[in-house]
């Protein structure tokens, strides 16, 4: 069979696990997660992690391939999918919300390959944001175009390319998308509706254990795993250390998936190739699957 690929993406809570199951059932295909969190074991209530019974509906993919105290690069994610899409035997169902991840695939980004190098960025955080930034403008000013001066990860990781590899990450970039045709499906709904939606979603999760799942991780990995530095785990953690009720807690974790939704939108919208479907609409699954079907006959 020809390679192909469907994407489903947009902000989070927007339902996008839950239409791919379904998609995927009727599809007889596989669902490659685009979750930079679900790739983490034991990060499960908090990463809205496809449910045991969904994974037992549709195979899913590159979820739960890493240990918390792993870190999973860009480039093998990109791999890792890559060959999944490459090796499958039927259209298979990119789902997510990481919009890197997705961009990595359907844009076939060129990413150097550069593991992260510990104590090289420990010796350059020494150094302060503003000298690092510096430095990057000297060595590599064609990056510091794209990147902004309060940018520290951006800013550590070029610097971390250009030390280990002698030439700046700038010439290292760019992109050789796939040949293969690709649908891109965008799941969208009005702010007020999503509201309502990630306030559901907040309320589920603590009472299907989330805070017991922080607990867990905090005895297992300690108080200063940076996973628990990430939406929904940041603020049950603090909770947990007695800074804030766990009422405060909820409503922070309201407050900023909400603000977390608006940046994906952002994102994801300045793409024109995705094709948006109201998440409200009655018929949804039915305008979803016509479109599919469209995608299919073309191939």
């Amino acid at each position: 069979m020809k390679t192909s690929l469907i994407v489903i993406c947009g902000a989070t809570a927007t339902g996008k696990s839950g239409l791919a199951v379904e998609l995927a059932q009727g599809l007889q295909t596989i669902i490659i997660s685009a979750d930079s969190r679900q790739v983490y074991r034991e990060f499960d209530i908090g990463t809205a992690k496809p449910s045991l019974s969904e994974q037992r509906l549709v195979s899913h993919y590159l979820i739960d391939i890493c240990d918390p105290i792993e870190t999973l690069t860009l480039a093998e994610y990109q791999e890792k999918a890559q060959l999944l899409i490459n090796n499958s035997i039927s259209t298979p169902l990119l789902v997510g919300g990481t919009g890197l991840y997705i961009k990595s695939i359907v844009k076939g980004l060129k990413i150097p390959r550069v593991s992260p190098h510990p104590e090289l960025r420990l010796q350059l955080q020494g150094l302060g944001q503003s000298q690092c930034y510096e430095i990057l403008r000297k060595i590599d000013p064609i990056s510091t175009q794209k990147i902004h001066p309060n940018d520290e990860v951006r800013t550590l990781r070029a610097l971390e390319v250009f030390y280990v590899t002698g030439m700046p990450i700038s010439q290292q970039q760019g992109e050789t998308p796939p040949s293969y045709p690709i649908l891109q499906i965008g799941l969208d709904c009005s702010p007020e509706n999503l509201q309502t939606r990630i306030e559901k979603r907040t309320e589920k999760m603590i009472e299907i254990g989330l805070v017991k799942e922080v607990e867990n991780l905090i005895k297992k990995y300690g108080w200063e795993l940076p996973l628990l530095n990430t939406l929904g785990y940041r603020e049950i953690r603090d909770y947990l250390n007695n800074k804030i009720s766990l009422e405060e807690a909820k409503d922070e974790i309201i407050l900023h998936t909400r603000q977390f939704a608006k940046r994906q939108r952002t994102w994801f919208r300045a793409d024109p190739n995705i094709e948006w479907f109201d998440v409200m609409s009655p018929d949804l699954l039915d305008k979803v699957w016509q479109r599919i079907k469209q995608f299919s006959t073309e191939l």
